[in-house]
């Protein structure tokens, strides 16, 4: 069972950002969606760390992210934080898709 360390450097991204949120501009909700977010996005990583076929939370919770932060990016056309975090989550959304279609694990045969 390896370990899904790309999910777990997006939620510590995404609550690392939270923090550095309430740190700069003193955003409690800021702290604590980043924090909720990033706590469900680990436990994410960790069930797809035990079955990769388990990827139900991850992909939820990237979605919601996704949607949440490109309608901020959107209105406030800010390319910090909402922009990076959409493109972020859109990224994990495809690798999840990748993974769970199984392109990534189909051999070429000739």
């Amino acid at each position: 069972m390896p370990i899904d360390f790309p999910g777990f450097a997006y939620a510590a991204a995404v609550a690392a950002g939270g923090i550095f949120g309430y740190y700069k501009a003193g955003s409690i909700p800021s702290l604590g969606a980043g924090l909720l977010f990033g706590s469900a996005l680990a436990y994410g990583a960790y069930q797809v760390s035990q079955d990769p076929s388990n990827y139900t939370t991850q992909l939820a919770t990237t979605s919601i992210l996704a949607g949440v932060m490109g309608y901020r990016f959107y209105n406030s056309g800010k390319v910090m934080p909402a922009g990076i975090v959409c493109a972020l989550s859109i990224a994990m959304i495809i690798r999840i898709a990748v993974r769970a279609s199984g392109i990534a694990d189909r051999k070429i045969s000739n």
